[in-house]
């Protein structure tokens, strides 16, 4: 499990300890029973619909069923996410990173970083970006970290309310706008995942690693090891900013309806750049 994963499980363990969940659970049997009433008297208005009044009864009973059981079904869900997320890549290659370029710049790194004496422009830049890499990458994983499990905390108590919400007239879209952040919530995860998995093919996997090859993915070659650490370190510090917007796109199919406009925009150029076919011969007498 990654650390920003223990983080929210450290999170959800607290607020079941509290009596937040039980009271939110209560708010929500309480909507699915008005919201059933409701149906009830919608399906005798329109002369005792039995289709409708059976419909209702099963919707109300599954959600009912979802609603009291929440807090297992949600961790559940969210465990096989992980456990997913886990099998692509085992291993934590951006927290090791992390560990690592912190021990490399309180040693060796570190007479290099504090050096405010600089003999060159080359030198100056060079300082700037260590210490941009050392501002960037601890700050964007923090705040990468603290959204997951805020942002992992808030579906989890709100979850009861909304779901509750479903068969309710009108406002059945917060039902399904909340299943949609919760699958971009869990995509986080994945997404992650891939990171560390295309970083080891890379073999950006250890500072060691990115040390013997001199270079990260054959970019930035030539360049100090420390250098190398610091654009290595803001490169890996896009990649976990860009997580949360990759995961939106993804789930809501952005990313694919992109991909076909691209496309059909490629085959109209085509098209309109394909030469006219020849005229037809004209017949001699």
């Amino acid at each position: 499990m990654f650390y920003f994963q223990q983080m929210f499980e450290t999170a959800m363990n607290g607020i079941d300890a509290g009596p937040t969940m039980g009271t939110i659970t209560n708010i929500a049997n309480s909507i699915l029973l008005l919201a059933a009433l409701f149906a009830v008297y919608e399906a005798y208005a329109r002369g005792g619909d039995a289709r409708a009044m059976g419909i209702a009864a099963v919707k109300f009973l599954l959600l009912g069923l979802v609603v009291s059981n929440y807090s297992m079904i949600f961790r559940n869900v969210n465990g096989a996410f992980n456990q997913v997320a886990q099998a692509i890549a085992p291993n934590d290659v951006l927290s090791d990173w992390f560990d690592q370029v912190y021990n490399y710049f309180q040693g060796a790194g570190g007479a290099n970083f504090f050096n405010l004496v600089v003999s060159s422009i080359v030198a100056l830049i060079s300082l700037l970006v260590q210490l941009v890499a050392v501002i960037a990458f601890p700050l964007t994983y923090a705040i990468f970290t603290l959204l997951y499990a805020f942002y992992g905390s808030v579906l989890y108590v709100c979850g009861p309310l909304v779901l509750a919400l479903y068969p309710a007239f009108g406002v059945g879209q917060l039902a399904r706008s909340y299943l949609v952040n919760l699958l971009i919530f869990q995509a986080w995860g994945i997404i992650y995942a891939v990171f560390n998995v295309l970083l080891t093919l890379i073999n950006a996997q250890s500072m060691a690693a990115v040390f013997g090859a001199g270079s990260i993915g054959g970019w930035f070659q030539g360049a100090s090891q420390a250098l190398l650490v610091s654009l290595a370190s803001i490169l890996f510090s896009l990649l976990v900013a860009l997580i949360p917007f990759l995961a939106r796109r993804v789930v809501s199919g952005e990313i694919g309806s992109t991909m076909l406009a691209m496309v059909g925009a490629a085959t109209m150029t085509l098209r309109s750049i394909r030469p006219p076919p020849p005229p037809p011969p004209s017949g001699g007498r």
